[in-house]
């Protein structure tokens, strides 16, 4: 299949408070964001025309900028509204929703007191993360080499940019090993996530995740949660050592790309998708498919 570049195609983008035609949006190479990674960014998925849990996604979105030290300069109101928009201005219902907010081209320094903080808004058709059949049958994941940060040595909390390079370097580095894609340990040595989804392990029964300690506390992660925990199944969030991999029964993955998605390995320890990743999968995908007023009333 043809790769298809994400600046040449037909559509609109939201850009500062107005659409641009798709392949007008663009910005200047010297732009602060692009040199010292002062953006950040969420990823939204849309399901029957609806944004799930938007404005979770648009309140992380204005926190990640302002531990960054910066403020976007719309309201979550405006911004949730720009994401509708985006998403019926292009005619999709199910979509992914990518808005990025970074610094611009005033300053040229690390210092960037004067810069405009700009926000964009795209959005397009995006299928499985992985592929509806890999998905199914469950990803194999590489062990990284690089390790999440420690909190106090980069900002953990905010879906800023630049701490997905390493993400970038270890997912390349895993599926050149044949994988795809890698589990994270943390500063520690200690299980973390993977590149770009949180992680669970069924455990005698119960579902344990690590403490988001060093890395995002997932917007999937926590529904993931709320959907076990009306299950009846106990959910155990702790440390998670790297020599406790063995002892999973089951191993999925939870982001809003890539959803819920089954493991069926991790660099060489093999695991069967069971009873509890089915039926997790179940209810995300159904719940995914509610009106905003009725998933809120889930309580999931």
């Amino acid at each position: 299949m043809a790769l298809i570049p994400y600046d040449d195609r037909d559509g609109w983008i939201w850009w500062d408070g107005e659409f641009l035609p798709w392949r007008d949006a663009r910005l200047h190479v010297l732009s602060h964001g692009l040199h010292y990674a002062s953006a950040v960014f969420e990823g939204e998925r849309a399901y029957s025309g609806n944004i799930f849990k938007l404005r979770e996604h648009t309140e992380r979105l204005i926190a990640s900028a302002r531990i960054l030290g910066f403020e976007i300069p719309y309201t979550a109101e405006q911004i949730d509204a720009a994401c509708q928009e985006a998403v019926a201005r292009n005619g999709f219902t199910d979509a992914y929703v990518r808005p990025i907010a970074w610094r611009g081209s005033e300053e040229m320094g690390v210092a960037a007191r004067l810069n405009k903080t700009h926000l964009a808004i795209a959005t397009w058709e995006w299928g499985a993360y992985f592929g509806v059949e890999q998905r199914m049958a469950g990803v194999r994941l590489g062990m990284a080499k690089w390790r999440r940060p420690a909190p106090d040595t980069a900002p953990t909390a905010s879906k800023a940019s630049g701490l997905y390079m390493i993400g970038t370097m270890s997912k390349h580095a895993a599926t050149d090993e044949g994988f795809d894609d890698a589990l994270m340990l943390d500063y520690k040595g200690d299980v973390a996530e993977a590149t770009g989804a949180n992680i669970f392990f069924n455990m005698g029964g119960e579902l344990h995740t690590p403490k988001p300690v060093c890395f995002l506390d997932g917007i999937t992660r926590r529904t993931v949660m709320g959907l076990a925990r009306k299950r009846q199944v106990k959910v155990v969030e702790r440390t998670i050592r790297a020599d406790e991999l063995k002892d999973a029964s089951e191993v999925f993955l939870a982001g809003t790309a890539a959803e819920v998605t089954p493991v069926r390995e991790i660099a060489g320890i093999a695991y069967t998708p069971g009873d509890l990743t089915r039926m997790l999968m179940t209810d995300y995908e159904a719940l995914v498919r509610l009106s905003p007023e009725q998933v809120a009333k889930s309580g999931a």
